[in-house]
């Protein structure tokens, strides 16, 4: 089993993958009047162009809201992939960052893909630029190709399998089990994660996202002690110390299918918290409480929230549905090269449909039997 992490030129804190980049274009609130005649207007263009919104789960609650009125879906980046292009409306509205309206694209590409705010990116997809992964790749030529969700169209146009969170433990422990080796790109933490679960060869890239690299073990050790019975909810993409606590390891549905299901009154979640908008929908009463950060008196301010999905907002839903704006192009032949490993994924979670069905969950270690 390999333990290798490629390392790239990251970006100096001028750059464009630096958090204050992004949060300068977080949309302005609106006052309640604006509010409603933003939600009123939007519902209309959604219906008068034929269109869905699609919004994943870290986006502001006034537009999973939204999406839920008027019959898109909230849902992870699996759910998104799948919804949009099984769904018959001619125009998609991506409410998310932008490889989720890219993979919208390249699955359908006779729909029109729209984005509120097209800046609204990734860093783990600028953190894997396709020119240096596809060097990576040419230099194993023997390993099969996965890659997390969270990446351009041109990397996965590089890849044999695309995964989410939801399903890449699954399709790794397939690939395992026929003598695979794996290369690995981009999150080092999912990709340690699964390895550790798996025992697959998999060489990793060296990539992290911004928000759950924040999680502290430490201070979210001291948390648990002040709250014993509270279960511990953890995405993969965390640090090793932070996923070793967990009650439950699992993708964004994964976690939000363990609160509501879950018999204890408090749960202590390791994700970005535009999560909790519809965990306190779906399972009222229960105590949510967020996991321990850098916190805003850190230099980087993610306070377990993406500040990519933040630029995601109502009056954006408003403007790329009246002006065309925000439309997502994926050029040929890349989207036709990067559709071989998005259709490969969702014809394994068709074919092996209990695989991403509950979350990882059981022994983890330090806390025994969850």
């Amino acid at each position: 089993m390999s333990d290798v992490l490629y390392d790239f030129t990251r970006q100096d804190a001028s750059g464009a993958s630096c958090t204050a980049h992004a949060w300068a274009k977080v949309p302005a609130s609106l006052s309640p009047p604006q509010r409603d005649a933003a939600i009123a207007r939007a519902t209309a263009l959604l219906k008068a162009h034929d269109a869905v919104l699609v919004a994943h789960y870290y986006v502001d609650g006034d537009l999973q809201d939204l999406a839920l009125a008027t019959g898109g879906i909230v849902a992870d980046s699996l759910e998104m992939a799948r919804f949009g292009r099984d769904h018959a409306a001619k125009t998609l509205v991506v409410a998310g960052v932008r490889f989720m309206g890219e993979s919208a694209k390249i699955l359908s590409p006779h729909k029109r893909v729209l984005m509120p705010d097209l800046d609204a990116t990734c860093s783990l997809d600028l953190g894997c630029p396709a020119d240096e992964f596809g060097g990576f790749c040419d230099a194993h030529p023997d390993r099969q190709v996965v890659v997390y969700a969270n990446t351009s169209a041109a990397v996965k146009a590089r890849a044999d399998w695309m995964v989410t969170s939801s399903c890449a433990l699954a399709i790794v422990s397939h690939l395992h089990a026929q003598g695979q080796k794996i290369l690995w790109a981009p999150d080092r933490h999912l990709g340690r994660y699964i390895q550790d679960c798996t025992g697959a060869d998999m060489l990793l890239w060296n990539g992290e996202c911004i928000v759950h690299d924040e999680f502290k073990a430490l201070e979210l050790e001291l948390l648990r002690k002040q709250h014993p019975q509270a279960m511990v909810l953890v995405h993969p993409e965390s640090p090793e110390g932070v996923v070793r606590q967990a009650h439950v390891v699992g993708s964004t549905s994964q976690l939000l299918k363990a609160v509501i299901d879950g018999r204890a009154q408090e749960y202590i979640v390791a994700t970005d918290n535009g999560l909790m908008h519809r965990m306190r929908q779906l399972a009222p009463g229960k105590t949510l409480i967020e996991a321990p950060t850098a916190g805003n008196s850190a230099t980087c301010k993610s306070c377990a929230h993406c500040p990519w999905m933040a630029m995601n907002a109502l009056q954006g839903v408003v403007d790329c549905l009246e002006t065309g704006g925000g439309e997502i192009v994926v050029p040929e032949p890349v989207r036709s090269q990067a559709l071989g490993c998005i259709e490969r994924m969702l014809d394994f979670v068709k074919a092996h449909p209990h695989s991403v069905a509950q979350p990882r969950a059981g022994f983890v270690p330090n806390i025994g039997v969850a």
